[in-house]
């Protein structure tokens, strides 16, 4: 190993968090090296998804004139579901359809060529079908580089950016996992999705959307007895449907997932929407939602990691939200890597930046805040009875059942407390945790 390393800052992984490192450390006049497993970034990703891209704005100026969209979501819906009812809180806005836009459905394959290619631009070198294999480290015992699968050898640096997605092998043989309690399965699901193809003007009729206009449905209440949600969301000739699913949770039930989604698929709230699809791509991949309190240390000597790799991961329920995270911890920790080397401290203590710039952010403020709410969204009563006792609280309160008159909705909802075994406490110790999460 020379004493001269090869670059200044190695990323590992060129999705939203290592392109967005990539990009602030060259920009800030740092050699980079942006590595990706795959051919070209995003060739393993079988992703559409809803990304919420204002955090580009720090990025790129008039970022919605270049983003790869599909449609700007302008229509959000939560879905709860039992067997046979659906009880759905529906919001639309024309604010969402202009400039700044809020959300929008996109492709990771072209938003992640998209994203590598800005930082492409600010000088790093791509290095594409290279899979890292390991961390180099110094005497001292700091990280100095990357081992790689490549002819040529490894990669040293005097910061290694980790944006390698959930089950980050090289947080791990650093040690910033040392500390995250329980094991990582209980801290992860598996996401499956179908991309079913329809003309985008049978889309327009079947969600009530115009133009570039999308819809975004959270559902509850569809993964049977496994901890989880399920979600439904346009693209511009397509539809994506899919589950995400506790993996402790689905390993105990004997079921898989594929079963478990073509039940949601199936069900009568929506097999309309997607009645005579064509399948064109099926895929699963593994999200980290254990949120703040499963995350690792962030930074080590010579190594920072962000993104998925570092559990940066919104799951709450009506939130549930990735890309921006990975955006924005990307963004800090490419610009925390520069200021390290320029002051010639990639130590922790130099990299510290890289935290407090994320405590200062929204990344980690939401992530701290609602930090209970994954506890709450995946427990029995959230899963298992609340879908139940709303659903027929609003199909009570909606028969009409004359000649008796009409029940007051104190009683009805007292009913269907009993009728699914909630008690008073309960609801209350819920509402509190909600309260202290969202208010």
């Amino acid at each position: 190993m020379t004493d001269q390393p090869a670059f200044d800052v190695v990323v590992v992984g060129a999705g939203p968090a290592g392109s967005a490192a990539a990009l602030e450390a060259a920009r800030a006049g740092r050699s980079v090296a942006l590595l990706e497993r795959g051919p070209y970034p995003g060739a393993k990703n079988v992703y559409g998804g809803v990304v919420y891209g204002r955090v580009l704005g720090e990025l790129v100026p008039d970022w919605w004139r270049h983003l790869p969209v599909q449609r700007w979501v302008t229509r959000r819906s939560t879905m709860v579901l039992t067997g046979h009812q659906a009880l759905t809180v529906d919001f639309r806005t024309e604010d969402w359809g202009s400039a700044p836009y809020n959300g929008a459905t996109a492709h990771r394959a072209e938003l992640d060529g998209w994203l590598a290619s800005l930082a492409q631009e600010a000088g790093a070198v791509l290095v594409p079908s290279t899979t890292v294999t390991g961390l180099l480290r110094d005497a001292s015992g700091r990280v100095s580089g990357v081992r790689t699968d490549r002819p040529d050898g490894d990669l040293t640096a005097r910061v290694v950016i980790a944006c390698d997605g959930v089950n980050s092998f090289l947080a791990k043989e650093a040690g910033l996992f040392d500390k995250v309690p329980g094991r990582q399965a209980e801290h992860t699901s598996l996401g499956v999705k179908e991309t079913l193809a329809l003309p985008p003007e049978v889309i327009e009729q079947r969600f009530g959307l115009t133009g570039r206009h999308g819809q975004d449905i959270e559902i509850l209440g569809c993964t049977g007895t496994i901890p989880g949600g399920g979600f439904l969301y346009t693209n511009y000739d397509s539809v994506s449907i899919g589950v995400v699913l506790s993996l402790t949770g689905l390993a105990a039930s004997g079921s898989r997932p594929e079963e478990v989604l073509a039940g949601l698929k199936a069900h009568p709230a929506v097999a309309p929407l997607i009645r005579g699809a064509g399948l064109k791509e099926y895929s699963a991949h593994l999200i980290p939602e254990g949120g703040y309190d499963t995350m690792p240390e962030l930074v080590g000597d010579g190594i920072v990691v962000a993104g998925d790799a570092a559990a940066m991961c919104l799951a709450a329920g009506v939130w549930l939200e990735g890309v921006n995270y990975a955006l924005g911890s990307g963004m800090h920790a490419g610009r925390a890597a520069a200021a390290a080397v320029g002051a010639g401290d990639t130590s922790a203590t130099g990299l510290a930046g890289y935290r407090r710039a994320l405590d200062d952010s929204f990344v980690l403020t939401d992530l701290r805040r609602l930090r209970r709410v994954p506890r709450l969204v995946f427990s029995d009563r959230v899963q298992r009875s609340y879908p139940g006792l709303l659903c027929d609280l609003a199909q009570d309160f909606f028969t009409v059942d004359n000649p008796r008159p009409k029940p007051g909705l104190g009683a009805l909802a007292r009913s269907a407390a009993r009728r699914h075994g909630v008690r008073v406490r309960h609801l209350l110790s819920d509402a509190f945790t909600g309260w202290r999460s969202f208010g």
